[in-house]
């Protein structure tokens, strides 16, 4: 300690042209900062799962079209394929409504919940 002895009453020196920087703006100078922007974001979205979308035999789509008509305004256990919007694949998703309308011409089901689904992505249909 003796060796600073002729320094440690020296006062500090202030700048005279320009304020001293607050510590908020000094601590933003250590702060940590992603030099890859975005790149947490591209792994989380490749690690996230996806079907594949299962494709009926005709059987299957004769029989499921069958149930489409037979089931209208009854309470249904709907099993369909939604698209995943950045990825090839989706995932399917069962829900219970009704059948409000059969659209022939756009090839869509309309529930009662106004939820729209194409019939070539339903996998499966069951009353409730």
């Amino acid at each position: 300690m003796d060796k600073y002895l002729d320094i440690i009453d020296i006062k500090h020196y202030e700048p005279r042209f320009h304020n001293r920087m607050t510590i908020e703006n000094r601590s933003a100078i250590f702060a940590p900062f992603a030099a890859l922007t975005g790149y947490e974001d591209c792994i989380n979205e490749s690690s996230r799962f996806v079907e594949s979308k299962i494709d009926l035999s005709f059987d299957e789509l004769e029989l499921l079209n069958r149930k489409v008509i037979d089931y209208k305004n009854k309470n249904i256990k709907i099993t369909y394929f939604i698209k995943d919007k950045y990825k090839s694949g989706g995932i399917y998703i069962t829900i219970t409504d009704k059948i409000k309308k059969i659209d022939l011409i756009t090839k869509e089901i309309i529930l009662e919940s106004r939820e729209i689904i194409k019939i070539e992505d339903i996998l499966d249909i069951d009353m409730v």
